[in-house]
């Protein structure tokens, strides 16, 4: 895909993985929308990367919602003029056990990590159908390649997210709309700052301007996936596939220290 020109909006685009992509995107000549719930954070967001010489717009919407997935939509009809590629970016977490999650928590999860996006590409494709050179882009996680242990609602979002991308890719080849899943790694964002794991626990931070510019790539050659975590992430997804137990005691030995390690762990 020729980025140059094309129209995107990148909901969770105020921080993070999304505003990273927002800067490599617009200094790749796109026009760029990007969505957040903080009226005040996607203005200062907007505001940041204006400053850089491009221009963007902002629309304050809550994914989760219709009300918010309408203004989305409005947003990109009346700012950019339509819709070429729909990054569904916004997402949610909270670590810990599962019984120690309460029920309102594992629903606005799986609102915001899935359902949201679901919801927001059915309602886009007729725009994107409009553009006949589209792109859906969803950013899931590398937990969606392989569970980890305290993030049980976090993966089923995220692998769901995933086969949801592959199954929309299939079913829309040929129409104009290709589809891509992003599968990143630890990243230094917001999202981060309250897990205390780190490389010793599988939790190597990423910048999120590398992931951003890899996403970028995945789009311009659109690509079927982007996988981030090297040799060392492609070595784990194949023994996970080929000798699940072996993961299974690995993680049985860091299972003390990585509970209290994400604890805290909560972004929503």
């Amino acid at each position: 895909m020729q980025i140059n020109g094309k129209r995107i909006v990148i909901t969770g685009g105020s921080s993070g993985i999304g505003y990273a992509l927002a800067r490599s995107l617009l200094a790749r000549g796109a026009h760029v929308l990007i969505v957040g719930r903080d009226a005040d954070k996607a203005a200062q967001a907007a505001r940041r990367l204006s400053d850089e010489g491009r221009t963007v717009h902002a629309v304050v919407a809550d994914v989760a919602t219709d009300a918010g997935r309408a203004a989305i939509l409005a947003g990109a009809r009346h700012h950019l003029g339509g819709l070429d590629v729909l990054v569904n970016n916004a997402g949610g977490v909270r670590a810990g056990r599962l019984e120690t999650i309460d029920a309102d928590t594992i629903r606005q999860m799986i609102d915001v990590n899935l359902l949201a996006p679901i919801l927001l590409t059915r309602q886009a494709l007729p725009m994107l159908r409009e553009s006949g050179d589209a792109v859906v882009l969803n950013v899931a996680s590398a937990i969606a390649l392989v569970g980890m242990p305290f993030y049980t609602i976090y993966a089923a979002t995220k692998a769901g997210l995933a086969r949801f991308s592959e199954a929309l890719r299939r079913e829309l080849k040929h129409e104009g709309v290709h589809v891509i899943t992003a599968y990143p790694g630890g990243t230094d964002t917001p999202m981060m700052r309250n897990n205390r794991a780190g490389p010793d626990l599988g939790f190597s931070l990423e910048p999120a301007t590398d992931v951003a510019e890899a996403i970028a790539d995945g789009l311009a050659t659109e690509a079927f996936e982007v996988i981030r975590g090297g040799p060392a992430r492609t070595e784990m997804v194949a023994l996970n596939r080929t000798d699940p137990g072996a993961l299974d005691a690995r993680f049985a030995g860091l299972k003390a220290a990585l509970e209290e390690a994400v604890s805290d762990h909560s972004a929503m």
